[in-house]
């Protein structure tokens, strides 16, 4: 119960910060769009379906969603660091923190941030990927 507590709060703070002159319409219209923005990523890489695609996948989806603006750049955000903390969590108790899915968090940390700085996600792009994608 405390750590939803600890946890709301910080989502709370971080979206007030979050919020510039632009009015809280436009920034809540941003994130929600930012999280479709990463929904549409994922699924992607699930369609696709393709080897070692996980971090394009991850930049696209940061990419597109800071190209929103600072709603889409909090909604990457929050969404990038739950996930990061959640697979953090699972590897700990299924692979036992092994230091290849520690090296594949950080790369892939690496990416979502790379997408949110607004540079190019085809840096990552995985040879022979479908051009759909």
């Amino acid at each position: 119960m405390g750590t939803m507590r600890l946890f709301t709060g910080i989502v709370f703070c971080s979206l007030v910060m979050g919020v510039s002159s632009e009015g809280w319409y436009s920034f809540f219209k941003e994130a929600v769009q930012g999280a479709g923005d990463l929904c549409k990523a994922y699924w992607n890489l699930i369609a696709s379906n393709h080897q070692n695609s996980n971090r394009y996948f991850y930049a696209r989806g940061n990419y597109d969603a800071a190209q929103r603006g600072p709603g889409g750049v909090w909604a990457a955000k929050v969404i990038s660091r739950f996930r990061h903390y959640l697979q953090g969590f699972i590897n700990y108790y299924v692979s036992g923190n092994s230091n290849s899915a520690l090296e594949d968090l950080q790369s892939n940390q690496k990416a979502e941030e790379w997408g949110r700085s607004g540079k190019d996600p085809d840096h990552f792009r995985s040879d022979g990927m479908h051009k759909k994608y």
